[in-house]
């Protein structure tokens, strides 16, 4: 096996729980969202308010691509709308094990405003907002998941702890 994958809504946790089992696992840390914004030199809100949210996937793509090909065994997190593409979720699966982190709308919402920086919450109604992207995205959440590990009223160490141990043959 190569990468561990982690994807989830938006205030999940993945970035936040990404880098904590990198450096527990010794391996590199990359977050998609931070690849998009190193290629493009723009945030992922100024690509939304210039570009639009089709621009934003398809350069997600990309950056998704670029980093399950690192021959280096990684800690992946994805943007949470990077499992809606089909060719993404087979990428993923191909290249790594991955895990969905999950918590109730409501926590995300509170975990997700605190940045301001959401452009898919840009219109305040966070809860409500995330209430329908779950139920949207959650056939392919459940299509990409190896395996799912709850975030709610667990810390980013008890969370990277699950993680690990949803990974078979883990270092």
């Amino acid at each position: 096996m190569t990468h561990i994958v982690l994807v989830g809504l938006m205030g999940a946790g993945k970035t936040t729980v990404g880098a904590a089992v990198g450096e527990r696992l010794g391996r590199p840390f990359v977050d998609t969202d931070d690849v998009v914004e190193a290629t493009t030199g723009r945030t992922v809100a100024e690509i939304f308010a210039t570009d639009g949210q089709d621009t934003f996937r398809v350069l997600e793509r990309q950056a998704l691509a670029d980093a399950c090909a690192a021959p280096v065994p990684s800690v992946l997190a994805c943007g949470g709308g990077a499992v809606l593409d089909p060719d993404n979720r087979r990428r993923l699966h191909e290249t790594g094990y991955v895990v969905w982190l999950q918590a109730p709308p409501a926590v995300l919402a509170e975990r997700a405003g605190r940045s301001g920086t959401r452009p898919l919450l840009a219109g305040g109604g966070a809860q409500a907002t995330l209430e329908r992207l779950a139920s949207i995205r959650e056939a392919a959440y459940e299509a990409a998941a190896d395996a799912t590990v709850s975030t709610d009223g667990r810390t980013v160490a008890e969370v990277a702890d699950a993680v690990i141990a949803a990974i078979p043959d883990a270092p």
